[in-house]
C-alpha cells in the first residue's frame, strides 16, 4: 500500500498539504472525503483518524493527523529541497515559529471571516449585524499586519529568499477570506507581491487548481449539506453569533 492522503481541498489544510505534495512530485493516492458530506463522520473514516477530521495520511500501516505534523513528515521522509523545512537551525526555527502561531491567528482569524460572511447567511439564513461584522474584519486586519511587521518584514518570503513551508500555509489561509469576498491584497502591495513569489514558486496552475472549489464558496447552498453536519453548523454558528 502506497501513501494515501485524506482531503478535502475546501480546507486550508488540506490544500496546503496538496500543494506542497504535487509540487514536489511526491507519489500519494488522493482519497477525497467531502466534509460537506460528512465523509469525515464515516465508520470507514475513523478507521484513518478518529478525531473525524482531515487531513490525515496514511503511509502503508502508519497514519498520522494533523496537517502540520503531515508537512513536516512529507518533507523529512521525501527529503524535499532544503528551503521548505532548513536544517539550519535558525532557519529551521523561524518556519517552525510561524507555524506554532497561525493556527489561533491566522487561520483562526481568517477561518472566522468565512464562516461569518459564507456560513452564517447559508446555515441560518441571517448576516452579522455591520458593527459586529466590522469587528471580525478587524480581528482579521490585526493579524494581517502582524503577519507584515513580524513574519514578512521586507523579506521576498518568511524566512528570507526561497519559500518555506510556513509562506505555503500563510498564503493558502489567506485565501480562505479571500474567497469569501474579501480582497485583502488589494490594498497591501507587499502581501500581494509575496502571494505572487509564492504562486510562482509551487506554480501558478496547482495554485489556482487546488483553490478552484473553495473560490466558489459564495455560491454554495444548503442542500449540499449533510442534515447532521448542517445541524452541527447551526449550533456551532448560534454559540459564535451569541458571543460576538
Amino acid at each position: 500500500m502506497g501513501l494515501e492522503l485524506y482531503l478535502d481541498l475546501l480546507s486550508q489544510p488540506c490544500r496546503a498539504l496538496y500543494i506542497f505534495a504535487r509540487s514536489n512530485n511526491i507519489p500519494f493516492e488522493f482519497k477525497n472525503v467531502e466534509l460537506m458530506k460528512g465523509q469525515h463522520r464515516t465508520e470507514e473514516f475513523q478507521k484513518v483518524n478518529i478525531l473525524m477530521k482531515v487531513p490525515a495520511l496514511r503511509d502503508g500501516s502508519f497514519t498520522l493527523t494533523e496537517s502540520v505534523a503531515i508537512l513536516l513528515y512529507l518533507a523529512q521522509k521525501f527529503k524535499t529541497p532544503d528551503h521548505w523545512y532548513p536544517s539550519d537551525l535558525q532557519k529551521r526555527a523561524r518556519v517552525d515559529e510561524y507555524l506554532s502561531w497561525q493556527h489561533t491567528n491566522m487561520r483562526a482569524k481568517g477561518s472566522k471571516f468565512f464562516l461569518t460572511k459564507v456560513l452564517l447567511p447559508l446555515v441560518l439564513g441571517q448576516t452579522l449585524p455591520p458593527e459586529k461584522l466590522e469587528g471580525v474584519t478587524e480581528e482579521l486586519n490585526i493579524v494581517l499586519k502582524q503577519f507584515e511587521e513580524k513574519f514578512l518584514q521586507d523579506k521576498p518570503f518568511i524566512v528570507g529568499n526561497e519559500i518555506s513551508l510556513a509562506d505555503l500555509v500563510a498564503v493558502v489561509e489567506l485565501m480562505q477570506p479571500v474567497s469569501a469576498g474579501y480582497d485583502l491584497f488589494e490594498e497591501r502591495p507587499k502581501l500581494a507581491e509575496w502571494r505572487r513569489r509564492v504562486e510562482d514558486a509551487v506554480g501558478k496552475q496547482l495554485f489556482q487548481e487546488a483553490h478552484e472549489g473553495i473560490l466558489k464558496a459564495k455560491s454554495f447552498t444548503a442542500d449540499k449539506i449533510a442534515p447532521e453536519l448542517l445541524e452541527h453548523f447551526k449550533h456551532q454558528l448560534l454559540k459564535q453569533t451569541s458571543q460576538n
